[in-house]
């Protein structure tokens, strides 16, 4: 499933803590030794060199260093030019039409494979090579544009999807990022016309969110012109399809620093040509049915040196720049699976009369309705904003896309559902067509990284970019002098969030006068994260890592901020531009930061104490029960804790939750009634 949840935990940090200062550290369960390389991708080119802490135009990194970074968010962005507009406008139509006429989302599920009329179609359509390069036949798309059909795709038919992300999305994406020219030249074409399909091989069985452990091994040989390529991927969506392969193995390499031999993970471009690569059943799954999930074995597969993928060793960066590369385009076609939903909603609504009027009319439903619009609203404005911002040539957006994946992936389930609600008795049916998708869309809060550790990864390396501001102050502070500027900027700004007084930050020149409000409610909730931010690195040091409760709070909370600029931002350039919807999104843009002010505000303000004792107790509880850490009801005398007897030779053990009978003993005390 798309390399499912290759993203990993298996990463470190770059940076010390500054001396003295508990700073942060990123690792895995398994200690992993991959590195989290800070370089962000563009969609044709390979990753520019990280940018420094100074540097970071990241409204996210920002976020956490206490600083309004704007650039990225204001005014909302228009990459296209004129001419990209007009591409874009020829291919939607013919895009609409054939998933409309052509493409049979039922019959696809029902067969669990996309019919061979639907992969020519959009072979012919050019489907298969969106981003390829015109010059080596593809139809060189900018990130905006992609997202545009993506978000078509998205919401007619995710097990297409699925079929055309994993090819290019993440299938050939290294080649686009990484690839030599004759790797390029070489492939491109091919999978640009859909004459190859390709796939991304990461996952394993002993090898999930942790990617850093994984066991496939490439051996290279003596003569050193080839590898030999030894190990087993699962989940691997297009796997029974797919003739090339992006596959990640371990690789001998000397250690820079102590000239000793360790495994290092290096990416291989494999051809099933080259023998030795067969795949297993297709997997029976939940949902995206029509897309092809498999095993992929490779036994003793020679790859030429020539068809390693970016350096050797270096193939962790090359996997998870792909990974990010690719997150704002399930945002996208989330949007669309969206728009689809709500409209199936409103007919319904509009047309169903109980207790004689329409639906649509009692505030039960308006509720439903108005805030599927709103999860829409949000996702589809961080999809087109990231999508900007990277054709904008942006290379610091991996926070943004993570925060994008996590929030269109719920969103869009939680609309789905409420869609089932709101059709009733008739939502529940297969013919409507709303269960498919509903099955559908729970994969993808875990693939391309689950949800729950992209919120490790959003709040950890925000925490990281704080612990190197930190660790900058310090090293002013031994010259005091030399950088009284900085040391008074940065004092009298946690002085003032601390006390509650803010910090002087302001939004008001980049926000339409009719959102002021909701603009003063986004900069309190910056304002006390940057404060909390501190005052948690401060509790925790290097612990962070460990606390996994504080860091899936602040994680939620990043997300609602980073959704309220970018509602902000859209809302107010439709106000600027006078656009016939501008009434509309300014309702959507306040009733949302309104909802997010209050939930940031109460989520942040427990946080520094011990608010989580309670939930690991229960957990730990349920664990040792073996799912229950609490009897049955109708046991009214079975006791919390210990083995307990009641006088007449029933004992009750908690462990196992079950009582069991032995002859009373002479001496056993009647009286004994649970108490």
């Amino acid at each position: 499933m798309r390399g499912a949840a290759g993203m990993g935990l298996g990463l470190r940090l770059l940076r010390r803590a500054p001396t003295g200062y508990r700073g942060t550290r990123l690792q895995s369960t398994q200690q992993a030794e991959a590195v989290l390389d800070k370089a962000k991708v563009s969609s044709t080119a390979p990753p520019k060199a990280a940018a420094t802490q100074e540097e970071s135009k990241s409204f996210a990194v920002g976020m956490f260093l206490g600083r309004l970074n704007t650039e990225q968010v204001f005014p909302y962005p228009q990459a296209l030019s004129e001419e990209q507009e007009q591409t874009l406008q020829d291919l939607v139509g013919p895009m609409s039409k054939f998933f409309e006429e052509v493409n049979d989302p039922f019959k696809n599920d029902a067969l669990e494979r996309v019919e061979e009329a639907t992969m020519q179609g959009l072979k012919e359509l050019g489907a298969f090579g969106l981003q390829v390069p015109p010059e080596l036949g593809g139809l060189g798309l900018s990130n905006t544009q992609y997202a545009r059909l993506v978000q078509i795709v998205g919401q007619h038919d995710l097990g297409v999807g699925i079929t055309l992300g994993a090819h290019q999305s993440i299938g050939f994406k290294g080649l686009l990022l990484y690839g030599t020219p004759a790797q390029r030249s070489k492939y491109l074409p091919r999978l640009a016309s859909g004459e190859t399909v390709a796939a991304f091989c990461l996952t394993e069985p002993g090898s999930g969110s942790d990617a850093a452990s994984i066991r496939t091994r490439a051996e290279l040989s003596p003569c050193g012109s080839f590898y030999t390529l030894d190990g087993t991927k699962i989940w691997i969506s297009n796997g029974g399809l797919a003739e090339l392969f992006t596959v990640f193995a371990q690789t001998r390499l000397p250690d820079a620093a102590t000239g000793e031999s360790r495994d290092r993970i290096t990416a291989f471009i494999v051809e099933r040509s080259f023998g030795g690569v067969t795949h297993g059943a297709p997997e029976h799954k939940m949902g995206i049915r029509a897309s092809n999930t498999a095993e992929v074995h490779f036994e003793g597969v020679r790859v030429p040196v020539g068809n390693v993928l970016g350096a050797p060793g270096g193939g962790f960066k090359v996997a998870m720049n792909v990974l990010n590369n690719g997150r704002f385009g399930m945002a996208a076609a989330m949007a669309g699976t969206m728009r689809g939903v709500i409209a199936k909603a409103v007919e319904h609504a509009s047309n169903r009369t109980q207790f004689g009027a329409k639906i649509h009319t009692f505030g039960a439903i308006q509720e439903k309705l108005a805030r599927m619009a709103l999860l829409q609203y949000v996702t589809e404005s961080m999809a087109y904003m990231i999508s900007a911002n990277m054709d904008q040539g942006a290379t610091d957006f991996q926070i943004e896309a993570a925060i994008s994946k996590i929030f269109g992936s719920e969103a869009a389930w939680t609309v789905t559902d409420e869609c089932i609600q709101v059709m009733g008795g008739m939502g529940f049916m297969k013919e409507a067509g709303v269960e498919r998708v509903l099955r559908d869309l729970r994969i993808f809060r875990i693939f391309e990284g689950t949800n729950d550790i992209l919120r490790l990864f959003v709040a950890l390396n925000g925490f990281q970019s704080l612990g190197v501001q930190l660790r900058g102050v310090q090293k002013a502070l031994k010259n005091p002098l030399g950088n009284i500027g900085l040391l008074a900027g940065e004092v009298t700004q946690r002085i003032r969030r601390k006390a509650g007084m803010g910090s002087g930050l302001s939004l008001q020149e980049h926000v339409h006068p009719e959102l002021k409000e909701s603009a003063q409610k986004t900069l309190q909730c910056l304002e006390l994260f940057a404060a909390t931010a501190d005052a948690l690195l401060l509790k925790y040091g290097k612990k962070i890592v460990d606390e996994q409760f504080v860091l899936k709070r602040v994680a939620d909370c990043a997300i609602d901020i980073y959704a309220m600029v970018v509602v902000l931002s859209r809302a107010s350039r439709s106000l600027s531009m006078g656009l016939p919807t501008a009434q509309h999104e300014r309702l959507l843009c306040d009733t949302w930061c309104q909802e997010a002010h209050h939930r940031v505000t109460v989520s942040l303000r427990p946080l520094p104490s011990e608010s989580f004792r309670n939930l690991r107790s229960i957990s730990q509880a349920v664990v040792e029960g073996g799912g229950r850490g609490d009897p049955h009801p109708p046991r009214l005398l079975t006791p919390p804790y210990g083995t307990f007897h009641d006088g007449l030779g029933w004992r009750w053990n908690p462990l196992s939750h079950q009582w069991t009978w032995t002859l009373p003993s002479m001496d056993m005390d009647p009286s004994i009634n649970g108490s």
